[in-house]
């Protein structure tokens, strides 16, 4: 699906979110969003992973169900590897989840994405078939703000990143940018030391692809 801004603002429209509201000449970094790479972990580590992840694809959740938190906490917390996350945008919604995300902030970022990807099943998964029906993303964009509530944003501060024309062109051309550079395809796809591979790999596969990097 491509993604526009015409395409992207039109169901935040839709969606009734709130009314259009005022532009501040503000700088992303003075409204508080997150631009560009958050890393985690030790930034000398041999080893660094940048994950292409798509926020509504279901083999994307399923990593970090599954087997993100081995690959945490047995090569990223103990300082072997560095890890990246880009967001892939293969609709809106997942466009939608990612400003949401970078709207928490920096300290809050990861923990967003986590949540989101964990329960991708509640908030896309389980509205995205009655969307295709009706065309009304109201419930979808409802459960996004109900997981950013647990980071502690307000519904202000959602539906203004969320009305952020020039940050949702930001993150677009960021995303087409490094998509393109690093020709990725599919999701989840991992670069180890600027080797691709794709799919949701095991603990034991991560740890051999890692290993043979170090």
């Amino acid at each position: 699906m491509k993604i526009t801004r015409r395409y992207v603002v039109a169901g935040l429209s839709a969606a009734a979110v709130a009314p259009a509201l005022p532009a501040f000449a503000q700088s992303f970094e003075e409204k508080g969003y997150v631009i560009g790479d958050v890393p985690m972990g030790d930034e000398n580590a041999p080893v660094t992973i940048i994950e292409y992840a798509s926020l509504t694809c279901p083999h994307c959740a399923a990593f970090h169900q599954t087997n993100w938190e081995p690959l945490k906490t047995d090569f990223i917390e103990t300082g072997k590897a560095r890890f990246i996350m880009r967001e892939i945008y293969f609709d809106q919604f997942g466009l939608w989840g990612a400003m949401l995300a970078r709207s928490a902030g920096e300290m809050n970022y990861h923990r967003m994405i986590d949540m989101l990807l964990s329960r991708q099943q509640e908030w896309y998964q389980a509205h995205v078939r009655a969307y295709q029906q009706t065309k009304n993303p109201r419930p979808i964009v409802d459960s996004l703000m109900q997981i950013g509530r647990l980071t502690g944003m307000s519904n202000q501060r959602m539906t203004e990143s969320l009305q952020d024309a020039a940050f949702l062109e930001k993150l677009v051309a960021d995303y087409k940018e490094y998509a393109e550079a690093d020709n990725v395809r599919s999701t989840p796809s991992f670069l180890i030391n600027g080797d691709m591979v794709t799919g949701n790999m095991s603990p034991s596969a991560f740890a051999e692809e890692i290993n043979k990097r170090s």
